[in-house]
């Protein structure tokens, strides 16, 4: 029997806290405070410690998280522009707008073939006498993250900052530059963001920069209150992105409840992994080692028009991040279009996006791995 699966219902994501949800936002509008007060501070406490960080800033959105470290680094003198940033040609615009919204200049790097991360082999021969970063992307919630970034990190006098969108929770199998195994305090610096969408979801735009490093927290801290120190007193051109206080309680409330869902979602992926046995239908990899948390389950269909409508004739939803490579978007294809990268485009050609969140049940996806293994191509 034909059944209905959503991709993702955000009412239904939210529904069993939405009691909590609602006496957090009362309290924060009862408060008459309503930027940079109590709840930001706690938050800002709260997940520094979910993160194994010393400091974090709570801002607007992940974008504007990874653009202000960087703006702090160049306002510290550690960036200059023209310096080069090493990403992952296989990410979220995002990750590139943050540098090339500093005047750094990005330099794509395929992925892992199995993990669609940077490939961190290959990181080491594009580093140039203007390399001053390396920008490594969590994506899909599984760490990347290896002895290659230590080692980097210490023989070439780079940063690492981590782009965290997607993976709150996960641990990598090697500590990072602070000894920790937590992803947000891998690397120098982090990004998170806290989208809807995101394990960690407020319900609205939000971000944070996770640092150990204090000048560098206070230097964000600054630029994203219109470059102020204190009250009136502007020692950067600055810009406004602060988290506000109803999105801090909102998230405040569901940061309680991050490990549950991370648990929940491997619990899914698990059942994914076992229950799919389509030969067309590449899986994603579940690794041993580390800890993956998997806002995304990925898998690979050279004939994914069809593979999509299939399951959309079976009442499931899917979606695809992403569509199109950063360097092949309009706004970078004049500059970057021409870059060889094969693997990047196969999987932004080939990648599906299954069902993953709280509220899918067993049974969902038990219904959503029937009709996948009877898929072929016409």
């Amino acid at each position: 029997m034909k059944r209905e699966i959503r991709f993702l219902d955000l009412k239904a994501v939210n529904e069993p806290l939405m009691d909590r949800l609602v006496e957090a936002a009362s309290d924060a509008i009862r408060s008459g405070w309503y930027i940079n007060g109590a709840n930001v501070k706690a938050f800002e406490k709260e997940i520094a410690d979910y993160c194994h960080s010393a400091y974090a800033v709570a801002v607007s959105n992940g974008l504007d998280a990874l653009r202000l470290i960087l703006r702090a680094y160049v306002e510290l003198g550690v960036l200059r522009p023209g310096d080069e940033v090493i990403v992952p040609a296989n990410t979220y615009i995002a990750t590139v707008l943050a540098v090339t919204d500093n005047g750094l200049k990005p330099v794509f790097v395929e992925p892992d073939c199995v993990t669609m991360n940077l490939d961190m082999s290959l990181i080491e021969k594009h580093i140039t006498r203007l390399t001053r970063a390396i920008m490594p992307v969590h994506l899909y919630g599984t760490p990347c993250w290896s002895g290659v970034m230590n080692d980097l990190a210490e023989r070439y006098g780079l940063k690492i900052i981590e782009d965290n969108a997607q993976a709150i929770g996960a641990q990598a199998a090697v500590a990072g530059l602070n000894g920790s195994y937590v992803t947000g305090s891998l690397g120098h610096a982090a990004g998170l963001s806290f989208y809807p969408t995101k394990n960690l979801g407020a319900l609205g735009d939000a971000g944070v920069v996770t640092t150990c490093d204090k000048e560098l927290a206070d230097t964000v801290r600054a630029l994203a209150n219109y470059g102020s120190d204190y009250r009136y007193h502007n020692i950067y051109c600055g810009l406004n992105c602060r988290m506000d206080e109803l999105q801090a309680a909102m998230l405040r409330v569901k940061l309680k409840y991050v490990d549950e869902e991370n648990m929940r979602r491997a619990s899914l992926a698990a059942a994914y992994d076992e229950l799919i046995c389509n030969p067309l239908v590449v899986k994603p990899a579940i690794l041993s080692g580390c800890k993956q948390v998997w806002h995304q389950y990925v898998v690979r269909v050279a004939n994914r028009d069809a593979f999509r409508a299939y399951l959309a004739e079976n009442g499931i939803e899917t979606d695809v991040l992403y569509p199109t490579p950063p360097n092949m978007q309009p706004c970078y294809a004049q500059q970057y279009g021409d870059l060889s990268l094969p693997l990047t485009c196969a999987l932004a050609s080939s990648v599906v996006s299954l069902p993953m969140s709280v509220n899918v049940g067993d049974g969902e996806v038990e219904y959503v791995c029937e009709i996948i293994n009877k898929f072929n191509i016409k």
